[in-house]
């Protein structure tokens, strides 16, 4: 078979004996109309009064969308969502699109227009989040003594509407709803607690795990403790199709919408394997290693302690952030990492990620990256090897290692062993 691997843009292609096992979406048939879609689920939301009506005698609202390291089919949803506001009373000058970059780079210029298109882009307030602008948040609460600070464009706003894409998360469980506040627009202190070394190493903060999960369960009693008006997350398919809409209560919709992604993206496992040939999920979430970390984590999930990791990532926009690349060079292994930012009072930002990936390289005995977009000497120093011929290293790590499977779609595809599957309760 041929296996076509998410790899920016386009894909990776290899050719695979029958032997190795496929592990991608079950098929999921895009919704008819994705306009009508998003107004029907406007109308009739889970759990909650239509828009129209939340929206009537609000003077001003805030809508929350993702950076654009989510794929958010925001050209389609933000129309029928702005429309429904304006016709219920609230002007445009008095709407407000907060993007939530968490601890990303803002979002400006062409990237902003990608997003959400030109003319969204021309007639709406739209701002980024800053997590080191003090200026920009303020304190709500305090989780185990951290502080709790979220943006003040949101908690002034009359109306609160997160929106979204819900897909496996390795932190929260489930992308979308909660996650657009914490860690979305909260300072960098609130999220060097949610993104401490002790919460990443937590064995619940793990990929489809809702219950039990303190990052999902701090989301949601942020949610709670700020306001959340009203939801619109959506569901896409392996082509980036809509495949379901969920609107209305923060929670409930939530939830709907991690049922669906749980019934077409998780792939259940008899046993480990010993060589995992995965993507970085192609663009956007494959521009930098920094987010290759969801992928590696995925495969080690499903590998054999000393086992092999093949994964193609396109790293268009190199390694990473200065902090991250300056923690890669700080360190050579997961011991040193564990050793040098285990300490809270070291805290660095983008060393969650470093975790992640340092973790499965103690735990896989070889990683194989083929990268356009880094050096040898880049995959090198992280202890990863980098290779020029896909195919021809495939050929003969599977010489080596028989039980292999292939994750075209990467980190959106989450396998679990079987035995793991029962323990977990949505």
């Amino acid at each position: 078979m041929k296996a076509h691997l998410l790899y920016g843009e386009k894909t990776a292609d290899v050719n695979l004996p029958e032997s190795v096992e496929l592990l991608e979406m079950k098929p999921l048939q895009p919704v008819d109309d994705p306009f009508r879609a998003v107004e029907e689920a406007l109308d009739h939301p889970i759990e909650s009064p239509p828009l129209t009506e939340l929206a009537k005698g609000k003077k001003n609202a805030c809508i929350v969308i993702s950076d654009i390291t989510r794929p958010v089919p925001n050209k389609i949803i933000l129309p029928p969502l702005l429309k429904t506001l304006e016709q219920s009373g609230i002007p445009r000058d008095n709407i407000t699109i907060l993007i939530a970059t968490g601890m990303h780079r803002p979002n400006l210029g062409s990237e902003l227009e990608y997003m959400v298109g030109r003319d969204i882009m021309d007639h709406y307030q739209i701002v980024n989040h800053y997590c080191r602008k003090s200026e920009e948040y303020r304190k709500i609460d305090e989780i185990e003594g951290a502080p709790i600070e979220i943006n003040n464009r949101y908690l002034d706003a009359d109306l609160k509407i997160l929106t979204g894409l819900i897909e496996p998360h390795f932190y929260a469980g489930y992308s979308g709803g909660r996650k657009a506040i914490l860690p979305g627009i909260s300072s960098f202190k609130t999220m060097k607690f949610m993104h401490s070394y002790e919460m990443i190493d937590h064995p619940n903060v793990t990929n489809c795990l809702l219950e039990g999960n303190p990052f999902h369960e701090y989301g949601i009693r942020v949610a709670e403790l700020m306001g959340v008006d009203f939801i619109l997350n959506v569901v896409i398919n392996k082509e980036r199709e809509i495949a379901g809409v969920f609107a209305g209560h923060y929670d409930k919709a939530h939830v709907a919408g991690c049922r669906l992604v749980r019934e077409h993206s998780v792939v259940e496992l008899k046993e480990r394997v010993d060589l995992v040939i995965t993507s970085g999920g192609g663009f956007p979430l494959d521009a930098t290693f920094y987010q290759i970390s969801k992928a590696l984590i995925c495969a080690m999930d499903i590998l054999e302690k000393g086992g092999t990791i093949v994964v193609a990532c396109e790293c268009r926009e190199g390694l990473g952030s200065a902090e991250f690349c300056g923690i890669l060079e700080s360190v050579c292994s997961f011991q040193e990492f564990s050793k040098k930012y285990g300490d809270p009072g070291d805290f660095v930002i983008d060393q969650w990620c470093v975790q992640n990936i340092y973790q499965a390289l103690d735990h896989a005995g070889e990683v194989y990256v083929y990268s356009s977009g880094l050096t040898g000497d880049e995959v090198k120093n992280i202890g990863a090897a980098k290779v020029d011929d896909l195919q021809a290293t495939v050929d003969r790590l599977l010489k080596e290692r028989h039980r292999a499977v292939v994750v075209p779609e990467g980190p959106y595809v989450v396998g679990m062993v079987r035995d793991k599957t029962r323990e977990r309760r949505f």
